[in-house]
């Protein structure tokens, strides 16, 4: 019996060291801070070179609101999100932020600087902040999307929380047997 050896042989580095995409301005970013990396001592840089490479699963958007909470008591740093900054309607007064990002939507844009705030890029930030220094690194919620609410113990099973895929939440679809007392049992 020989080993099972996956694709790429005893490759035991499975994270990724350069980003998929082949945007000409994010790659640019890349060799910025791979630079960074290199000539400073700061954990800072290590940490958004390798966001740099995240997938866009891995790079959940941020939202006003959270962003404005997070933030909270921490005037005079700047906020530091690889990913996109998106707008939020439920949030009534936005405070004045610095924030660095990968992309901003243009209302989340419109609003931050309205309220006299600033939204960098990250080579604006590097030429600012080269270490890091009063920056707070944020993320957005990763397990907020829709499909993560489908994983977990089978849906119908006892305690499970799990959505199931159904094409409708009508009276005919899975509300029958073990949904319902009259229906033979409900589980």
């Amino acid at each position: 019996m020989g080993i099972d050896l996956k694709a790429g042989g005893r490759n035991k580095k499975v994270h990724r060291t350069a980003p998929k995409s082949e945007n000409v301005y994010l790659r640019l970013l890349v060799k910025l801070y791979r630079f960074l990396v290199r000539r400073t001592e700061s954990k800072f840089n290590k940490v958004i070179l390798k966001r740099l490479f995240q997938s866009r699963t891995n790079r959940a958007p941020l939202s006003l609101s959270k962003l404005a909470a997070f933030m909270s008591g921490k005037e005079g740093k700047v906020a530091v999100v690889v990913a996109t900054v998106t707008d939020d309607v439920r949030l009534f007064e936005v405070p004045k932020l610095r924030v660095a990002a990968l992309r901003f939507t243009a209302t989340a844009r419109a609003r931050i600087t309205k309220a006299g705030g600033e939204c960098l890029t990250f080579d604006q930030l590097a030429l600012e902040k080269p270490t890091g220094k009063d920056c707070v690194l944020l993320r957005g919620p990763k397990n907020s999307r829709e499909a993560v609410k489908h994983f977990g113990p089978a849906p119908g099973v006892p305690h499970s929380s799990t959505k199931p895929y159904v094409r409708a939440k009508g009276r005919k679809f899975e509300k029958a047997r073990g949904r319902r007392k009259s229906r033979g049992y409900k589980a």
